[in-house]
């Protein structure tokens, strides 16, 4: 069985343009997982702590075999192999990978949440996810994502860093 997933990158530590591409070629070189579309990538402020630099985010839409906690062992294994610490909630990272929605569901386990509890809230995941399915909608949301987006108060945070310049999952780490 096939599930669509969005996931949400973002890296704010070293070379983040890097960490993001890393990060996309481990997921994709993964034989139960292939990514069908790739956003362009934003810069963003940080949100919660804000004394650290900022952060790269892109979002994808991913076509796994796996179930939701196999895709969640999955990002948090890239995680710790690009070197991700948790030492400071919200704090700087190399690499953080998050399950923003997963074949339409409702999910909530101790450990994973679906859709992610904070996403709606969230400029820097929801301009790149509308960027790549403007016709998505939230698991038990009567809104479209652009007008959650337009209610968001930091959206003038999240700045078009690089445009995606081709359809190639690559396209957008070439120079």
């Amino acid at each position: 069985m096939e599930y669509t997933a969005y996931l949400s990158l973002g890296t704010n530590m070293g070379d983040r343009e890097n960490y993001l591409r890393d990060a996309v070629l481990l997921l994709q070189n993964d034989s139960q997982l292939s990514i069908t579309s790739v956003s362009s990538i934003y810069e963003t402020d940080p949100v919660g702590y804000v004394e650290q630099e900022r952060f790269l985010n892109i979002v994808l839409e991913v076509k796994t075999a796996k179930n939701a906690n196999e895709l969640l062992h999955k990002c948090q294994q890239i995680e710790l192999q690009l070197g991700r610490k948790r030492e400071i909630r919200w704090g700087p990272r190399t690499i953080d990978l998050d399950i923003l929605l997963y074949n339409h569901e409702n999910i909530e386990t101790e450990s994973l949440s679906i859709p992610h509890p904070r996403m709606h809230e969230r400029a820097f995941v929801l301009v790149p996810l509308i960027e790549i399915n403007p016709g998505l909608s939230l698991p038990k949301i009567d809104k479209p994502l652009s007008e959650i987006l337009e209610a968001i108060p930091d959206k003038e945070g999240v700045r078009l860093w690089k445009r995606k310049n081709g359809e190639g999952v690559f396209a957008l780490f070439e120079n």
